[in-house]
């Protein structure tokens, strides 16, 4: 089974999605279903994704649950729900009947340093264990120095690093960030995805050499078991079409020819993950 393990639905909303600018980014300024990325999915021979929460709000969260269950497409949702809430586990085995809940995330790359350093944060990411959920870390690279600082802490959580920590493509800064993932990748519970990379880069003038580095760097140190694929659609189409950034992945990793290595990528490893 082929999964994109990263693509986002919403109901555009100006004032909810007012991340989403009216003067660069008005490509994505309208509704994006699964009826709409069910043919790319199946143009591009994938049978199924992962759907991500792109809002902080329970009502996110029970949005992606009904359409997963009138999708069969979304394998998964990551959702999201508030990790420093004193009833959080009462509030995550409200969900056990949803069996396409696989995780959750927060937005961390809007957060503070301080938000990092909250012990019941950490208390919150280390009972979604104890109900078997994962969860997606979205941070800048500035901000690895801070996830490292909590990784012992959650060394029996599945945990995974979204978009290579969006490092700083555009303006060929590779050597902190290269440091700091190779740190994150030592601890073996933690994977991570190749996702997000086009916007990263200059979104009108980027070539694939660019991004080789970076996704060499990832695979080198998380080692082909620990990382999985993710288009970040329609997040991508501000720099290129679907096609285009699966290609880079594919061409930078050679995986036409190495059968085996795409098979992990592109569907193994994530079905490991996220329990499908």
């Amino acid at each position: 089974m082929k999964i994109d393990a990263h693509q986002h639905f919403w109901q555009f909303d100006e004032l909810r999605d007012n991340w989403i600018s009216a003067d660069t980014m008005a490509v994505i300024r309208k509704d994006f279903l699964p009826d709409d990325l069910a043919p790319i999915l199946q143009k591009n021979g994938f049978n199924g994704c992962i759907a991500i929460q792109a809002s902080q709000s329970i009502q996110e969260t029970d949005f992606l649950l009904n359409l997963a269950q009138k999708n069969d497409l979304i394998k998964g949702v990551i959702g999201w729900i508030d990790l420093l809430s004193p009833n959080l586990e009462k509030q995550l085995k409200g969900y056990e009947h949803q069996k396409k809940l696989k995780g959750f995330r927060h937005i961390l790359q809007s957060e503070k340093k301080v938000f990092f350093e909250n012990e019941n944060f950490i208390k919150g990411i280390k009972c979604l264990n104890k109900q078997q959920f994962t969860y997606d870390i979205l941070v800048f690279p500035n901000q690895l120095s801070s996830i490292l600082k909590m990784m012992p802490h959650l060394d029996e959580n599945a945990l995974i690093v979204d978009h290579l920590a969006k490092p700083y493509i555009k303006k060929g800064l590779i050597k902190q960030w290269q440091k700091d993932i190779k740190k994150v990748a030592q601890f073996e519970n933690v994977y991570c995805k190749i996702s997000g990379l086009l916007t990263e880069a200059n979104w009108y003038n980027w070539q694939e050499k660019d991004f080789k580095p970076y996704i060499e760097t990832v695979l080198e140190n998380f080692g082909e078991n620990r990382v999985i694929y993710g288009s970040d659609w329609p997040v991508c189409l501000l720099a290129g079409s679907y096609e285009q950034q699966l290609k880079v992945v594919e061409n930078c990793l050679n995986l036409k020819e190495n059968k085996s290595l795409a098979e992990k990528i592109f569907g193994q490893n994530a079905i490991k993950f996220y329990q499908l």
